[in-house]
């Protein structure tokens, strides 16, 4: 039962990933089908933040008023719904129709993401073993796929219309399989009637310095994580004059990355613990992104993205897994980790924007390269129970 649940919840990660690379490699057909100016795209574009933020925010108290289920297949329709709504009002130069449907792709994936990671710890403590990497390993393998097939199909001038109902079907496929196989998953500490009255001060009192600690290390990662999705693929074409296919080639190598860290990450911590592995993570990013910063050339920019995404990778998930890591309030501090650090995934890029505008996008990168640096003095924070980081131990040898 508990390998099927585990699937569904790495299908809705693949699906979300995929829908979102799909759209990035469109992102400038759109626009020309739209006919929309600078100004136009932007309106446009915020339907996907604001969605998201509405999502990210909101899911915490849906959470806990409705579980993580309902959650997981909410975020399963609505990026479905929403693609489908591109695909059709693109052509049909709808601005607001194609706002409307990547709000709805965005709230989908915010909710659905905090529903994700809140159950994924919930396996892992079921199973003493790390779950919450992999996870996110689909995502960066949606991604990638989602990534390498928008390229494909741009390059043989295949319509935006075809392109988009192709992701939806796929899409649709994988939050189907996703939806049939959720299960209930068995708790080791069932809920007493005084929890329910005393979930608001729990709420406040799950929010410790070690808590805080760990959301300091998800902010850091996601914000870097975020900074090289959205800005990458510009800072080759501004910065170095690569075509803009380099550019989209340099975030899918990146997204590779990523998925190569996530996947071949868990007999690490196994055999580490977590705290060690956030540190190595956190140096190696800032080795990454600082040698981005320095490059002259896209050559190295390209490979020194490679190896800022291999640094990063695992430390968004880790310290998911360290919030969970507690016998009564894991969901509570998995939700107040997670939102923090989906806030900076999706307000940290603007403000990465703003200060390119004025110092240059290499010069910029060093704000995720100095935050990556107080991830490295945080990682101590992550270490999980005694008993806990024994039998992942026990696990990996």
């Amino acid at each position: 039962m508990i390998g099927r649940h585990r699937a569904a919840l790495f299908a809705t990660s693949t699906m979300t990933g995929f829908g979102i690379a799909s759209w990035i490699t469109r992102t400038p057909a759109v626009r020309d089908e739209l006919g929309a100016s600078i100004e136009a795209m932007g309106f446009v574009l915020l339907g996907l933040s604001i969605g998201s933020m509405i999502g990210i925010l909101g899911a915490g108290a849906l959470v806990r008023r409705l579980g993580t289920r309902p959650l997981i297949v909410l975020g399963g329709a609505l990026p479905v719904t929403g693609m489908l709504l591109v695909a059709l009002l693109t052509p049909a130069q709808s601005p607001v129709g194609v706002w409307a449907g990547l709000f709805l792709i965005g709230f989908g994936s915010g909710v659905a993401e905090i529903g994700l990671n809140v159950e994924a710890a919930a396996v892992e403590r079921q199973l003493s073993r790390p779950v919450v990497p992999m996870l996110h390993a689909c995502f960066s393998l949606g991604t990638v796929i989602g990534g390498v097939v928008g390229i494909a199909l741009t390059a043989v001038r295949t319509p935006v219309l075809v392109h988009l109902l192709i992701a939806t079907v796929v899409m649709a496929g994988l939050a189907t399989f996703a939806a049939t196989n959720l299960r209930p998953l068995p708790r080791t500490t069932p809920a007493e009637p005084s929890d329910v009255a005393a979930a608001t001060p729990r709420l406040r009192a799950v929010i410790t310095v070690q808590v805080l600690l760990i959301a300091v290390i998800t902010l850091a990662m996601a914000f870097a994580e975020g900074a090289a999705s959205d800005w990458l693929p510009l800072l080759m074409t501004t910065d170095h004059d690569a075509p803009e296919v380099t550019g989209s080639l340099v975030f899918t190598g990146f997204a590779l990355a990523m998925f190569v860290g996530r996947s071949a990450g868990s007999p690490l911590v196994a055999r580490f613990g977590r705290a060690p592995v956030i540190r190595v993570c956190a140096i190696v990013g800032v080795v990454g992104v600082l040698l981005v910063v320095v490059s002259p050339s896209p050559w190295l920019t390209a490979a020194s993205a490679g190896v800022w995404g291999l640094g990063i990778a695992l430390g968004f998930p880790l310290a998911i897994s360290a919030a969970g890591d507690h016998p009564t309030d894991g969901d509570r501090r998995v939700s107040v980790v997670a939102t923090a650090g989906y806030i900076a995934f999706l307000a940290g890029p603007p403000a990465l924007g703003f200060l390119g505008e004025h110092l240059g996008l290499q010069t910029a990168m060093l704000v995720p390269a100095a935050l990556l640096v107080v991830a490295l003095l945080a990682a101590p924070a992550t270490r999980g129970r005694a008993h806990t980081e024994t039998a992942r131990t026990t696990v990996g040898t």
